[in-house]
């Protein structure tokens, strides 16, 4: 299985790279974080089933948290399509009534 983004996600890793640097004033950070990030999905990849089904927010929906921040993504055949990457604090119901 691969993983791939959804144009929906293309900006997600940089918003979520800036913002880490920016508020915590570390590039290093914000590096480190955003690797994490890409080797959850990776692992996203291999084990797609390890998320959480969300039909509650959308048919065929799934997250994975990962820190702060929590993976949406759906299964088409073998690939895991990443559609959101959003900050675990955030009204996750009101983003997908928009």
């Amino acid at each position: 299985m691969a993983h791939r983004r959804a144009v929906s996600a293309d900006s997600d890793p940089d918003d979520v790279w800036y913002h880490i640097a920016k508020e915590s004033g570390s590039v290093d950070r914000a590096d480190q974080y955003v690797g994490y990030l890409t080797e959850r999905l990776y692992l996203l990849s291999q084990n797609p089933h390890i998320g959480r089904r969300r039909d509650d927010l959308r048919p065929g929906l799934r997250s994975f948290p990962i820190r702060q921040h929590v993976i949406f993504y759906r299964l088409e055949g073998d690939d895991v399509v990443i559609l959101h990457v959003l900050h675990g604090a955030r009204d996750i119901e009101a983003f997908f009534r928009q």
